[in-house]
């Protein structure tokens, strides 16, 4: 994705801290305190420009949601859709992914979405892949006993990946869809590349699998 640098962005995301925590790493165990109802806390790992995370809040207020995304020039768009929303089950968080345990304590979280996350196509990057099984080994700790991954992709061959490392790590699927858009699936909220890529007829893909006890 090629990004228009915004130097402002960074300025903007501090003045609106109800939104965006200055320290997230600060909360960890306390995420509830930063919700206007303690309800369970739904986490999307690279958000984008949040079309689907301000959407998913508004659509299900009973849920307490977290954007997490690295990019301040790309996370300030989630940040301007909350400020028309003014979401009180939606919190902002601007740092990297990779290590989730900075930010959550264990059995914190019910739900992790990743849609669309960078396919990292060679062999010798696979463990940047937000399904390997050191990725997989994070949500475990982090979400509680048979918490759930929720994934969508258009990427055959990342998905074919997530399939069988979720497998080999002992994790069950709850439903797996092929063909998404040909399914009947009910309720779907996309992203903004999901309907770039769906638009051209790319099939996408999508699973929610979980952690046994």
């Amino acid at each position: 994705m090629r990004l228009r640098h915004k130097p402002w962005a960074k300025d903007k995301l501090a003045e609106y801290p109800q939104y965006v925590p200055e320290k997230p790493e600060d909360l960890i165990g306390k995420w509830q305190t930063r919700f206007a109802k303690e309800q369970p806390i739904h986490l999307e790992v690279g958000s984008g420009k949040g079309k689907f995370i301000v959407e998913m809040a508004a659509a299900h207020p009973e849920i307490n949601y977290i954007s997490m995304e690295l990019q301040t020039s790309v996370i300030i768009s989630v940040l301007e859709l909350q400020i028309e929303a003014q979401l009180p089950n939606l919190q902002i968080v601007n740092a990297d992914g990779r290590d989730l345990s900075q930010y959550f304590s264990p059995g914190e979280l019910d739900r992790v979405y990743l849609n669309f996350s960078d396919p990292w196509p060679k062999k010798r990057h696979e463990k940047r892949r937000l399904t390997s099984s050191d990725f997989l080994k994070q949500y475990q700790i982090i979400l509680k006993p048979k918490g759930e991954i929720h994934f969508k992709t258009d990427n055959q061959g990342l998905f074919e990946f997530s399939l069988a490392s979720m497998s080999e790590y002992g994790m069950f699927f709850k439903q797996v869809w092929l063909d998404l858009h040909r399914s009947c699936y009910e309720g779907n909220i996309m992203t903004e590349y999901e309907e770039k890529f769906s638009s051209r007829g790319s099939r996408i893909y999508r699973l929610e699998a979980a952690f046994r006890d």
